[in-house]
């Protein structure tokens, strides 16, 4: 026969008073007012925090077999054991005798039929020498020693006979034979309690706030304060609420009954938590986030003290700088595929490749032949250094798979070391290699010697122009280097194409010219032969594309007409392309970082000019053998070879070359062809001021805009 259904009332069990006059009272300043005059902490100091791990665990694992017994399956957790501390029995032991009172008070108020709110107030005047958190927190633990047993005999009664002697008094066989119609109760009672719990973690969350980093006058913590009262006041409430639904069902004799009314009240209760939840933990994520900001101030400061210092070795700063704990291996060795620490980089010099996701594979390709190249001499001094891939990535932004993907692409191609994660780089250090490396995405290669100090701090120049015969990459090295060089044919294309450097050994003439105009270099080349021919003069000629980023497809249409039309000689590969360009920028931005971008070297002007031209446009560079004869734009080269019968009797006196030199030279004079150089914001050090490597004047200084329609990556990972 089918349970009858119905409201039952006894004369051990009063009807339970509707608590919808409380929940729709307008008059919420009355009511705290009430609670806040219970309020009379006695300056006690107690560790509620081993106490609420117990709660969690305990409550965790009640509404685990809640879901087992009306759901039917057991879910996999693992709950972590927070409850075996070591201050944990002494936490509980002096906190036992309040926490039977609030449970006794609970309960026969819950079976005396009392008001909720009356009953909220009688806890609050049982624990009105407490902390607000310290108030929510026992009666929490006073809910969970009367729930947890509730469903610890529902667990093991079957098994036990004493505990099922026990669930029997507790009326746990007829409840748990009859859960279909008790299940919208025990869902909405779940809800509560996880509420009740979310708002709980949010309070003793606030008591845990260090003050050494956030005081009562930050504006978050100030309004949290201030509503934690009430929190308190609505979350005890929603305890004395679901201990009564407990208390109830197991006094309900062989009859059950569902209550349209204490459904009603249990989801509004829920509701309220979830608002005063979100309002919460809303102040507390601007609170963690003030400390946040706090602490990487602090340990950004501390990061540029220790850069000051003297070490015996490197290790304090590379710990500062990738992982500071001993928990992990933070490298991954490219060499060997193998997590290593950062014990391996002790006492050698280091260089920190930083950039973002976004790395070029023109970039990364080179790279890897220098670094393997020098690999090959391991014996050399060249050879003793160590690279150390750090990845910048936004930590706002979410790691999501594509970006994971990425990540592991580039470190899989990296025969050096590199940062085993992203995510080990501490928001500081970003700031840190941002501010005071001047890291704008574009990768840069900070030089670490032996002890940790900042030898270099951006050698990607250097790598680019002489490779590994840079080591050991100081600001002293560069300079020297520079000493050493002159304006010669070697120093624009040493390390690309051999060819061109057997032309110059032969003491050819040789044409390097570049530009985006197809037409322009049919005519260039086709003019220069002719002149070439003319005078009986051995004459090669290369093309080397442009620099712009966004000219790549233009340079490869106009390289496979030179091809087909065999025009002139050019490089298929557009590695060798980037490279050309790639260096030359390099030696302007070694010239400005070294804070000599206006040095009066005719070097230095020659180099600038050449990098002003091809953003003008069309641009060829004369030389004989070694010797660069003659730089100038597509507007002068041209013409001048174009006007050979105006200067071909100087030929035979003169030479060739300084013949073209000459006449070159008027037409110069009277062009006066415009200069421009264009800095990314990703360049990093970008110069203040510039003087034009043509009149010597400063240079105006204008701001532009450049789309380049890249479908690529960048804007993901920036």
């Amino acid at each position: 026969m089918a349970l009858q259904l119905r409201t039952l009332p006894s004369a051990t069990q009063p009807p339970m008073r509707s608590d919808r006059s409380m929940l729709t009272m307008s008059d919420d300043n009355v009511m705290m007012k009430q609670i806040q005059s219970t309020h009379a902490p006695d300056g006690r100091q107690v560790d509620i925090k081993p106490l609420f791990n117990l709660i969690e665990d305990i409550l965790d694992r009640a509404t685990q077999h809640v879901d087992t017994v009306f759901l039917g399956s057991q879910a996999k957790r693992e709950i972590e054991e927070k409850a075996h501390q070591v201050n944990l029995v002494a936490s509980v032991d002096s906190l036992t005798y309040i926490i039977d009172r609030i449970s006794c008070e609970i309960s026969y108020k819950a079976l005396g039929g009392s008001d909720a709110h009356q009953t909220t107030l009688s806890i609050f005047n049982l624990v009105s020498e407490f902390s607000w958190d310290a108030k929510l927190v026992l009666a929490l633990a006073a809910f969970a020693l009367n729930y947890g047993e509730f469903w610890l005999l529902a667990q093991i009664y079957s098994t036990n006979q004493l505990a099922k002697s026990m669930a029997i008094l507790r009326q746990l066989p007829s409840i748990l034979e009859n859960t279909g119609p008790l299940k919208p109760k025990f869902d909405a009672l779940n809800n509560l309690i996880r509420a009740i719990m979310d708002v709980t973690r949010c309070v003793v969350a606030f008591n845990d706030l260090p003050p050494a980093y956030i005081t009562q006058d930050v504006q978050a913590l100030n309004t949290a304060i201030a509503h934690v009262p009430t929190a308190v006041y609505w979350t005890i409430r929603s305890v004395v609420a679901a201990a009564a639904q407990i208390t109830t069902l197991t006094s309900m004799s062989h009859e059950f009954s569902i209550s349209t009314t204490e459904a009603w009240e249990l989801s509004t209760l829920a509701h309220k938590l979830k608002n005063i939840h979100e309002l919460l933990k809303k102040q507390l994520d601007l609170c963690y986030q003030f400390i946040d900001e706090k602490r990487n101030v602090e340990s950004y400061q501390m990061l540029k003290s220790l850069f000051e210092m003297i070490h015996i070795d490197n290790m304090k700063v590379l710990k500062a700088l990738i992982y500071a704990k001993d928990d992990l291996l933070p490298l991954f060795d490219g060499s060997t595929k193998k997590r290593v620490s950062l014990d391996v980089l002790r006492r050698k010099n280091v260089l920190l490749l930083i950039s973002s996701l976004d790395f070029s594979q023109d970039e990364l390709q080179i790279l890897i032949q220098i670094y393997n190249d020098s690999r090959l001499h391991s014996t050399r001094q060249e050879s003793q250094y160590e690279i150390v891939w750090i990845p910048v990535v936004d930590r706002s932004i979410q790691w999501v798979d594509r970006m994971q993907v990425a990540f592991e692409n580039l470190q899989a191609t990296m025969p050096w070391y590199s940062v085993h994660h992203p995510t080990l780089i501490e928001n500081h250090v970003i700031r840190f290699i941002k501010e005071v490396w001047h890291f704008r995405n574009k990768p840069i290669l900070v030089v670490l010697d032996p002890q940790g100090k900042v030898a270099c701090p951006n050698a990607i120049h250097m790598m680019w122009i002489w490779g590994s015969s840079a080591f050991p990459f100081t600001t002293i090295r560069e300079e020297l280097l520079w000493r050493e060089e002159v304006w010669r044919l070697e120093l624009l294309v040493d390390g690309i194409d051999p060819m061109i450097l057997n032309w110059a050994k032969d003491d050819k003439y040789i044409f390097l010219y570049g530009g985006d105009d197809v037409e322009w270099v049919r005519k260039f080349t086709t003019t220069a032969r002719n002149v070439a021919l003319a005078a009986r003069v051995p004459l090669e000629m290369a093309y080397v594309g442009k620099g712009s980023k966004n000219k790549k497809e233009t340079v490869r249409r106009i390289t496979a007409t030179i091809t087909v039309e065999k025009l002139s000689y050019c490089w298929q590969d557009p590695t060798m392309v980037w490279f050309f360009w790639a260096r030359l920028e390099s030696m302007l931005f070694s010239k400005i970082q070294l804070g000599r971008a206006d040095d009066q070297d005719p070097m230095m002007q020659e180099i600038k000019k050449v990098l002003s031209y091809d953003k003008e446009g069309n641009w060829a560079i004369l030389c004989k053998g070694s010797n660069v004869v003659v730089n100038g734009h597509g507007t002068t080269v041209h013409p001048a070879l174009l006007e050979y019968d105006m200067w071909k009797e100087q030929v035979t006196v003169k030479g060739f070359d300084i013949a073209f030199r000459d006449h070159h030279g008027k037409l110069h004079d009277i062009a006066h062809p415009c200069c421009r150089f264009e800095f990314p914001m990703a360049a990093g050090r970008i110069p203040e001021v510039m003087k034009c490597p043509e009149c010597n004047r400063m240079m105006e200084k204008h701001i532009t805009f450049i789309c380049c329609h890249d479908d690529g990556i960048a804007g993901t990972f920036l």
